[in-house]
């Protein structure tokens, strides 16, 4: 099972392109602008000067006073209400923030460039103080009228917070046929499908994740699920092993020495030299107690390859003579492996159009990795997506896709 990290769960106001000082900027020229009755102006100046102060719960109690005077003009009651969205914001007092927000975002008052930042420092006040609810009201009313991806990744991990599966189910499914669908959202599907136990949908999110954000623990889920399918072919170890070697997972010595084994086992010593240096490359062979068993390997190897290559003419004789195509397609993925791309690849290409194999849709897989091999990458994609079959061949080529495709990271 994959865990994954939502990483915008802890919103603070700043997040949201809103800071605590933001609502009282620019205050001072509107009450040059103003006249004010003293009983206003003077609480309120004094209000701001506790805020400069840091005295931000004082300016609050200040502001709480001043709710007793009667007769306040609408202008008053902005002003009043602005530095106490302020003051409020700052001490936490998020309730009453949210109030004196709510008011600003009403009043008619504010810029329209005003209103966007208040409206969506709003959100962030609902969201510190925990109340999801209004903060999706607060973020879908932003949404109706301009179509922020950044309010709707929180709108998503509200719902996720909420465990309201519909909602944010509904709303990842539109970000995927948008195309907008990060990491983070990619995640939170997997989590729900996983909770749900859909396998197939699972499978086919965390196939989205190692394709376009290749971290070693997506691949590893992905390879380790699709052997665990019912009906799932043995024969596709190997080609497994491949993929964690592309993906770069591979860290065992026990991981490397099957690997080669099974390379051996198909026919293609030249890539089970490869796998071998490899494992002696990143220390993973040719140290510890079985130092010594590493090298027997890897002298069978050289002896195999050896051997392949001095009996070469007369193996592909005897092969073609038997009429044995699975074996010429094996001999061609060898030579392939081995720096014989042309040979090896005209070979396999004949083989895959004989009627008589007995595996036809592994052959075809072969094809397609032997011209990635062999640095064809279009002839591979296209090779790889014409493999079918239901005993995992048809979701082993799809991934030597994604590994052909994955981005370069750094």
């Amino acid at each position: 099972m994959v865990k994954f990290r939502l990483a915008h769960l802890g919103l603070a106001l700043a997040a949201l392109g809103f800071t605590a000082a933001a609502p009282v900027v620019g205050l001072a020229p509107v009450y040059a602008a103003e006249t004010l009755r003293p009983e206003i102006g003077k609480p309120l100046q004094e209000a701001q000067q506790l805020m400069k102060s840091g005295k931000n719960k004082d300016a609050l109690a200040k502001l709480r006073d001043l709710d007793k005077v009667g007769g306040k003009s609408a202008n008053e009651t902005y002003l009043i209400e602005r530095t106490r969205a302020g003051a409020a914001s700052a001490a936490g007092d998020y309730d009453t923030a949210a109030k004196a927000f709510e008011y600003l975002i009403g009043s008619g008052k504010l810029s329209g460039a005003e209103k966007a930042q208040f409206s969506e420092g709003l959100i962030g006040i609902y969201m510190r103080a925990g109340d999801l609810g209004k903060a999706n009201e607060a973020i879908q009313r932003q949404l109706k009228d301009h179509d922020d991806p950044k309010l709707r990744a929180y709108l998503m991990q509200n719902y996720y917070k909420q465990g309201n599966i519909k909602a944010l189910e509904d709303e990842l499914r539109a970000a995927e046929k948008s195309g907008r669908m990060s990491e983070d959202q990619l995640g939170m599907l997997a989590n729900i499908q996983l909770k749900k136990n859909d396998k197939a949908g699972y499978v086919n999110t965390i196939e989205k994740l190692a394709a376009n954000y290749p971290k070693a623990q997506y691949w590893t889920d992905l390879l380790n699920r699709v052997q665990g399918k019912p009906g799932f072919s043995g024969r596709l170890q190997v080609d497994l092993y491949r993929l964690k070697l592309a993906n770069g997972l591979l860290k065992k010595p026990s991981e490397y020495m099957e690997m080669a084994q099974l390379v051996l086992q198909a026919g293609a010593p030249a890539e089970a030299l490869k796998v071998i240096d490899k494992g002696y490359k990143a220390g993973a062979l040719g140290t510890g107690p079985d130092a010594a068993r590493h090298q027997r390997l890897k002298d069978l190897a050289e002896k195999t390859l050896a051997d392949q290559n001095k009996n070469l003419a007369a193996t592909e004789a005897q092969l073609a003579k038997d009429g044995d195509n699975d074996g010429l397609a094996s001999l061609g993925y060898a030579l392939v492996q081995s720096g014989q791309a042309d040979k090896g690849l005209k070979m396999l290409e004949a083989a895959s159009k004989a009627k008589d194999l007995k595996h036809p849709e592994d052959v075809k897989l072969r094809l397609g990795e032997a011209y990635a091999v062999a640095g064809k990458k279009s002839q591979a994609i296209s090779t790889l997506k014409s493999v079918g079959g239901t005993d995992g061949t048809a979701e082993v080529a799809r991934y030597f896709i994604m590994a052909i495709n994955k981005p370069i990271s750094g």
